[in-house]
């Protein structure tokens, strides 16, 4: 039988509450804020995108503070998604079909659940990859507070946090190409919050066999 909590209308289904898609987009607004400042910082060809958002001034000292954003509505996500992140033996077998998920040969893929492998994988490299970022992130912001004899904290901060930066700036380029052109329909659910029953079934098969039921998934 159908979850009557779980259907919207017109042979959809529910796939992220409003808070949910809330948190998303305050994480996403929040790290593409972070990454063209931080590009800003990082490069001199990059100073331009500073300017754009306000000069020099503003954009560092909002960056830390947009750092904070960004890492409470990561942790509210984790406190949200972690326990459907854990990985199981189907990711295993998702990630053994990794060439028919880029070649779009959803039907040989496993039958993953309400996210597969590649999007857990993705949740858990933003959590570290936030994390490694705001411990040193806090270091480089409050670096003249610790003591000399501590100063490898600041060569350490200073090594972590642009590598910690290029790493996420790479999950968030696959992000974009998971949610909108590997499973065309993933980019729309975000912002309405609901997909139709023909995406839960191509794209997360097992997701969908828990939503209709075993019997009516073989249909």
């Amino acid at each position: 039988m159908t979850h009557p909590e779980q259907i919207v209308p017109h042979g959809h289904v529910l796939r992220y509450t409003l808070r949910e898609r809330l948190i998303h987009w305050l994480a996403a607004g929040s790290y593409i804020y972070l990454m063209l400042t931080g590009l800003a910082f990082w490069s001199p060809w990059c100073f331009w995108l500073a300017i754009v958002l306000g000069g020099g001034q503003i954009s560092r000292m909002l960056h830390p503070w947009m750092g904070l954003v960004f890492t409470g509505s990561v942790i509210y996500m984790y406190m949200m998604w972690s326990k459907q992140m854990r990985f199981e033996q189907v990711d295993h077998e998702w990630w053994k079909s990794l060439q028919h998920y880029i070649r779009n040969e959803d039907d040989k893929m496993p039958p993953a659940g309400r996210y597969n492998a590649g999007q857990k994988m993705l949740f858990w490299s933003f959590f570290l990859g936030g994390l490694l970022l705001l411990l040193s992130g806090m270091v480089l912001w409050f670096t003249e507070s610790i003591p000399w004899n501590l100063r490898w904290l600041r060569y350490t901060a200073v090594i972590v946090h642009p590598i910690a930066a290029l790493i996420t700036i790479g999950n968030f380029m696959i992000h974009i190409y998971m949610g909108v052109f590997a499973e065309r329909g993933a980019f729309g659910s975000v912002i309405r919050g609901d997909v139709s029953m023909a995406f839960a079934k191509r794209y997360h098969p097992g997701w969908y066999k828990e939503i209709v039921g075993e019997s009516e998934a073989r249909k």
